[in-house]
C-alpha cells in the first residue's frame, strides 16, 4: 500500500470512530477547506500523491492525537511507494 493510500485510510477510520464527526465537520474545526480532508482521504479519486505536514499535524491536533498517535497503526507496517 502506499503511504497516501495508508494515511487516507487511517484518517477515515479516526473520523468514522468519533460519533457525529464528519470531513466537513473535521474540515471546519481544523480552519481548512472540506476539499483538502476530502483529498486526503480519496487520495485514489483526486490523484494526490502526497500530503503536507503541517496539514496532517492540524487534522490530527484537531482530532485530539499527535502525530505519534497518528502514525501508530498496523497500516503503516508495510508502506511500498
Amino acid at each position: 500500500m502506499k503511504l497516501i493510500e495508508a494515511i487516507g485510510m487511517r484518517l477515515d477510520g479516526l473520523i468514522k470512530s468519533k460519533n457525529n464527526l464528519t470531513e466537513y465537520e473535521l474540515a471546519k474545526q481544523a480552519g481548512m477547506p472540506r476539499s483538502t480532508v476530502w483529498k486526503v482521504i480519496h487520495p485514489d479519486l483526486t490523484k494526490v500523491k502526497t500530503v503536507k505536514v503541517d496539514t496532517l499535524y492540524q487534522i490530527a491536533d484537531t482530532l485530539g492525537i499527535n502525530l505519534k498517535e497518528f502514525f501508530d497503526d498496523p497500516l503503516f507496517d508495510d508502506i511500498s511507494d
